[in-house]
């Protein structure tokens, strides 16, 4: 079986880049292997873990898959009570400072899925959230349906005090189809895309202050399908319309050429 390729110094060409740089991709997951993901590479969530989300996180086969060039979360409903799905990450295992992350992904839409791609600090254990940092590259909520968002947290911006820092792009029908979803982190900035789109940038203040800019240290990918919950669920849920997937075709990590 075929686990993951592993491209050092290659160059792939990028859609949804910006002009002036030049990537080198470091590595990536194409996906193209049968089975569980790539335990060298991807590590589960189990349980309720925030948010107040509906689903229980599983390692099951039937939440969490790849097959056919996909990686594939699934949000099942398995009884009148109870909803699955799966959350994975790389921490512990794959960590990123600066550089390019593009995920190619068809999310899915339905009143309460709530799928995200995300970084977090992997100093969290000991400076906790929003301290350590987040990076959301793409949530979409099903309510509504046409709208994607990226935003950053730290322990000045931050939703839960209302000053978190985002902005949202508008798409017909964004889960008809794969979009590329990609973070360009810089030293100075970060930008994020939507295919071609660069739709949010932020701006280290260079205060050399933790509060405003905990991203210059290193962090992990997070890859969720969750359901309901404080944002997912503002407008209800609709569990018939379960299950839902949320099919990853690729992840891919590039550094500037120097």
């Amino acid at each position: 079986m075929r686990i993951i390729i592993i491209l050092l110094f290659g160059t792939l060409g990028l859609s949804g880049c910006s002009e002036k740089s030049n990537w080198e991709l470091q590595w990536s997951d194409e996906f193209d292997y049968t089975g569980a993901p790539n335990a060298e590479i991807w590590d589960y969530e189990t349980g309720f873990i925030r948010n107040n989300e509906l689903q229980y996180y599983t390692k099951d086969e039937v939440n969490v898959r790849v097959e056919n060039g996909m990686c594939i979360l699934t949000a099942r409903l398995e009884n009148q009570d109870s909803i699955t799905s799966a959350s994975i990450n790389t921490r512990g295992k794959m960590d990123f400072l600066y550089g390019r992350i593009e995920i190619r992904a068809k999310i899915p839409s339905a009143l309460g899925t709530w799928p995200a791609l995300w970084l977090l600090g992997i100093n969290i254990s000991e400076m906790g959230w929003p301290a350590c940092g987040e990076i959301d590259i793409m949530e979409h909520v099903g309510f509504d349906p046409d709208v994607i968002h990226a935003n950053i947290h730290t322990k000045a911006y931050n939703h839960t005090i209302k000053t978190n820092r985002g902005a949202k792009i508008n798409v017909t029908d964004p889960w008809t189809d794969y979009h590329i979803y990609a973070l360009e982190w810089f030293e100075d900035r970060m930008d994020l895309f939507l295919d071609d789109s660069l739709y949010f940038s932020y701006d280290n203040d260079l205060a050399d202050n933790d509060d405003t800019w905990p991203f210059d240290k290193p962090h992990y990918l997070l890859m969720n399908l969750a359901y309901g919950g404080s944002w997912g669920g503002q407008q209800g849920v609709d569990t018939g319309k379960l299950p839902q997937q949320f099919e990853i075709d690729y992840v891919r990590y590039y550094k500037e050429k120097e």
